[in-house]
């Protein structure tokens, strides 16, 4: 089956383009042309993957990634016209897994779909490996369930974070550069992805640890990279 991607664009002609992109690799297109009309989509269809425009009538982008994130990790790649670094990072610290600036080389497109769409598959097939959980200190990652716990209780990470995570907890004490971080949870080459890490790495931190600015867990290595500290 086909994966369904929601293309949320109120220029016609770029959600036209778009749809004709997506459909070279065989990928399944709805269209919406606000935030608005993709809530009420979401509601009734189940969607692979999200690319949302920043700038729409009625319900902009952020309010609708917002909504969406109250409910669902379904991966989100936020499209905007705008190249300054701001709009990049404020896209991601929403909840967006990732960004590409309009106007974009639609083989860029293609790849950071092919990208995000690989994480959450992979994200889903953890229920297949054989040991159940990653435990350290008060944070336990559970593969089957694909789930992690903060002293017990259950906090929600998208495919991203959780591919972050993973990586580091798998590796106690291993620093990795900001990188090999990029390459090994996006799987490919780190041209410029290090905000994108950045902003990632405080989401998570925002949601396991206790106080967020003294992290007793991932910890930055300074010029060099993250560690999950055992």
């Amino acid at each position: 089956m086909a994966d369904r991607i929601l293309v949320v664009e109120d220029e016609v002609e770029i959600a036209k383009a778009i749809e004709v992109y997506l459909k070279t690799q065989q990928y399944e297109v709805v269209k919406a042309s606000n935030g608005q009309e993709a809530l009420e989509l979401f509601e009734k269809e189940s969607f692979d993957l999200i690319l949302m425009d920043l700038m729409m009538p009625i319900m902009d982008g952020v309010q609708t990634t917002l909504k969406i994130r109250e409910k669902s990790i379904v991966p989100i790649i936020m499209l905007t016209a705008k190249s300054e670094d701001t709009d990049k990072i404020w896209g991601l610290n929403i909840g967006a897994d990732d960004y590409v600036t309009k106007p974009f080389n639609p083989m860029e497109l293609l790849a950071r779909v092919n990208s995000a769409l690989r994480r959450s598959k992979d994200y889903a097939k953890r229920v297949e490996e054989n040991t159940d959980e990653i435990v350290i200190g008060g944070i336990k990652l559970n593969k089957m369930s694909n789930q992690v716990y903060v002293e017990e209780v259950a906090v929600r990470l998208t495919p991203t974070e959780y591919g972050i995570l993973y990586l580091l907890m798998s590796h106690p004490n291993q620093v990795f550069s900001i990188e090999q971080i990029y390459e090994k949870v996006w799987n490919e080459v780190a041209y410029s992805g290090a905000e994108t890490v950045t902003v990632h790495i405080r989401r998570i931190r925002e949601k396991i640890e206790i106080n967020p600015k003294e992290p007793k867990y991932l910890k930055v290595v300074w010029g060099i990279g993250y560690k999950f500290e055992k």
